[in-house]
């Protein structure tokens, strides 16, 4: 293997903190990527990973060397990118929201495909933060605010938000008419995997944010559990208009205090700040701008 070649393979380890993840992903046999480490090493005269049976991670020197790998593999795709006629290409991981990516990405997906052959898309589906770099994915759709200082962000749209509950719920609990009127009813908890706590109900009264926090007898973690509960009249909940606007035309779940909606919540792309952005994450993100643009 070229020291080109090395080079990608000893960052991709560093990021995944794992052999067997790299050759998977380069679709190449672990040992191959085994020996191109052992051959680095010893080209250097260096350790450049600790290696347990439980992690792998870089030595100090393995810091410093994979900040150079990072900026001379950047130099050379940089170079390469600047004759006419290079086209993306390669794997591209993704993470978004399943819901997001129905809404959203997949409807015009096949043109995306169309105009870029030779990008092979792979979409993870979760409500869960990813760690890009650990985990080597290249960027990651997100509703929320920014909290990673690692991560920059591209914001795609503001998505508006309804509160909505079944019929069955409020034939049991009434209909309140106003926040105050919240009093005595009940909520299907989410439970936020960035804050690690029940999110209150939010609403914009007067132009000024007021939360409430009802009692919860069911609390979730993902969106799609936290809709379904809501259809069987378990509570309140509150989620972003274009997935409950579905089971609001039906009847399933009914729209309550318009007057005082829910805050928008923002739905940004988000990709790691010290790793060179790839053509092929760069059209994914032009794309996926105008995708929500559209929408």
């Amino acid at each position: 293997m070229d020291r080109i070649g090395a080079m990608t393979v000893f960052t991709r380890i560093v990021e995944t903190r794992s052999f067997t993840k790299v050759a998977s992903d380069l679709g190449l046999p672990r040992s191959t990527v085994t020996d191109a480490i052992k051959a680095l090493e010893t080209r250097l005269g260096v350790s450049l990973l600790h290696r347990t049976t439980r992690v792998v991670r870089p030595t100090l020197d393995g810091e410093a060397y994979y900040q150079r790998c990072m900026s001379i593999l950047s130099e050379i795709e940089d170079a390469e990118d600047g004759f006419a006629g290079t086209t993306p290409k390669g794997k591209l991981r993704i993470e978004v929201h399943g819901t997001l990516a129905r809404h959203f990405l997949l409807p015009t997906l096949p043109d995306f495909l169309e105009r870029y052959p030779d990008i092979k898309l792979h979409i993870g589906e979760g409500d869960r933060l990813v760690d890009l770099v650990r985990e080597g994915v290249d960027c990651a759709v997100r509703v929320g605010d920014p909290v990673d200082s690692e991560m920059i962000g591209c914001k795609l749209s503001d998505l508006e938000e309804v509160t909505c509950a079944a019929p069955s719920y409020l034939e049991r609990f009434g209909t309140p008419l106003n926040i105050d009127e919240l009093e005595g009813h009940r909520m299907v908890g989410f439970r936020s995997t960035v804050k690690g706590s029940i999110l209150p109900l939010e609403f914009v009264q007067n132009g000024k944010l007021r939360t409430v926090s009802l009692p919860s007898t069911v609390t979730v973690s993902g969106a799609d559990t936290l809709a379904h509960c809501a259809r069987l009249g378990i509570g309140i909940i509150q989620k972003p208009r274009y997935s409950a606007a579905e089971d609001i035309e039906s009847g399933r779940l009914i729209e309550l205090l318009k007057d005082t909606p829910p805050t928008s919540s923002p739905v940004s792309i988000f990709y790691p700040r010290d790793r060179y952005m790839s053509p092929r994450v760069r059209v994914f993100i032009d794309w996926a701008v105008r995708a929500f643009e559209n929408r």
